[in-house]
């Protein structure tokens, strides 16, 4: 069941990528050299990595950021960038299983959000839904749970303030 929760602003480095979902994986496979050149500046993760969805264009498209937390202001080189999730009131609902189920875990939290009359930190844009704070927190480390239905991510979706 999804709740609603207080989120502080967060820092983070991270890679961004239009594509389809087929592939999504190009994207995906930027945080292990993230967490890499963070670790190679003595810089540890400040949470799980994550998937921020910044434009859902026709056609599922998606422009998407792969982004690992961090504390501090450490700048990445290019084509890596700093950004920062913005703070506020989220819905949060935790999924468990393997990410083919995502779209139907989203898709039940944006329905539960109706029928709450809930409002998005939502816009349409030239391009597409632009959201301020949409995010997939991939909880699970793969390499320790090989067994993708058992991964754990954290849906997280801004209300507009």
């Amino acid at each position: 069941m999804p709740s609603i929760v207080d989120r502080s602003a967060q820092p983070y480095v991270a890679e961004r990528a239009t594509l389809g979902l087929e592939e999504f994986p190009r994207i995906a496979d930027r945080l292990p050299p993230l967490i890499g050149t963070l670790a190679g500046h003595g810089i540890v993760p400040a949470g799980a990595p994550f998937f921020r969805y910044r434009v859902l264009h026709p056609g599922m498209r998606f422009t998407v950021e792969a982004g690992v937390p961090i504390e501090g202001g450490f700048t990445p080189d290019e084509p890596a960038f700093r950004g920062d999730v913005p703070a506020g009131k989220y819905v949060l609902d935790t999924y468990v299983g393997a990410p083919d189920g995502l779209a139907a875990a989203t898709e039940a939290v944006l329905a539960w959000g109706a029928a709450e009359g809930v409002t998005w930190d939502v816009t349409e844009g030239p391009d597409g839904e632009e959201w301020g704070g949409r995010l997939e927190v991939l909880r699970t480390n793969p390499l320790e749970v090989p067994d993708p239905a058992q991964w754990v991510t954290d849906l997280l979706f801004r209300l507009a303030d």
